[in-house]
């Protein structure tokens, strides 16, 4: 069985745990998102790519679900003390090690998918990990500008001083020039909290897919949605010209992310919001469509969304969706396989 996984972060990458379980003898490529990724200190970092790494390869902190276990913050505790910015994404020493390796190697003039590749043979994952582009995609976030200058005097973050380099809400894009900021000083920083109008993957329109994505997409039995934000997560992938065709084009089951109105992690609400699309499990069924997905999991409690005309044409099933652990993860990546076995019939 051949299965190719379009991943976020944190709750994909739980999802994988549980679908490795579930499937030991699969073959599974995963396709990370890159649209996160951020240059920090004159390093590349790719969070998605690095928790499905570390998480499958039991290098994770269990507790945040992101960075490395065992952490220590000697680095960024001594960057400070220079004064250097951003002060508000944190780093682990353990963590450097991996930022540090990527961008020497890129600097070598290897590209990502080939990187990933090098890091990864250090965990031992159990699957294939590869980036959904070897060209940059940055997600930005369109905000006002005089919301981004309220935010720099807020309580949560202080007047900046005359330095920029000392200012802890230094931003990495200047929204006076572009009314645009990076997603993770958006996220991150300001969690959500300023207004956005847009929120745009910045590159993907001229990206290429990385050697292997459609091969694998291709090749495999099915596809699957993990339950990873629908906008900045998955969409930044389907947004590589070729991906969305070649995945259109398989039996997609996706998972839904959303329980009762509700993320079940994180602030997907948010986006959903900023794009138009309510929070809820049968409406973001809807934003990806049948033309796009042929199954989709949602909880227990949000089963009503079986009988909603906007999904006609998909094979709604209702099972209890929190991956509490990996028992109960591995019986929704189960019930993802039964349905996708099911559907490609």
């Amino acid at each position: 069985m051949r299965i190719t996984v379009l991943a976020g972060g944190v709750g994909a990458s739980r999802f994988l745990r549980g679908l490795v379980a579930a499937a030991p003898d699969a073959k599974i490529t995963v396709i990370g998102n890159t649209a996160d990724d951020i240059t920090l200190f004159g390093l590349r970092v790719c969070p998605d790519l690095d928790t499905v790494m570390y998480t499958l390869g039991g290098g994770i902190n269990v507790d945040q679900g992101w960075g490395r276990a065992d952490e220590t913050f000697s680095v960024g505790a001594e960057l400070a003390a220079y004064g250097a910015e951003p002060s508000w994404f944190t780093l682990g020493d353990r963590d450097f090690a991996t930022h540090i390796l990527r961008s020497q190697l890129l600097a070598s003039g290897l590209p990502l998918s080939a990187v990933t590749r090098t890091l990864c043979s250090r965990w031992r994952l159990g699957l294939e990990l590869i980036p959904m582009s070897d060209d940059k995609i940055e997600t930005h976030v369109k905000i006002k500008t005089d919301d981004m200058e309220r935010s720099r005097v807020s309580p949560q973050h202080p007047q900046p001083s005359a330095d920029p380099l000392a200012s802890p809400a230094a931003s990495l894009v200047d929204p006076a020039v572009t009314g645009l900021i990076h997603f993770q000083e958006w996220w991150v920083r300001l969690h959500a909290a300023v207004p956005a109008s847009a929120i745009i993957p910045v590159g993907a329109a001229e990206a290429k897919p990385a050697p292997g994505v459609l091969e694998a997409i291709a090749e495999a039995d099915f596809v699957l949605f993990p339950p990873s934000n629908p906008v900045v997560s998955i969409g930044p992938i389907l947004a590589v010209p070729g991906i969305k065709d070649a995945v259109a084009a398989k039996t997609v089951v996706a998972v839904s992310g959303i329980i009762g109105g509700a993320p079940v992690r994180g602030m997907a609400d948010v986006c959903l919001t900023t794009i138009g699309v309510e929070t809820t499990a049968a409406a973001v069924a809807a934003h990806y469509g049948a033309e796009l997905i042929n199954g989709w999991l949602v909880d227990e409690q949000d089963k009503a969304a079986a009988d909603d005309p906007a999904l006609a044409g998909i094979a709604v099933r209702a099972i209890p969706l929190y991956m509490r652990d990996v028992p109960s993860t591995a019986a929704i990546a189960r019930a993802a396989i039964d349905l996708a076995q099911e559907l490609a019939r």
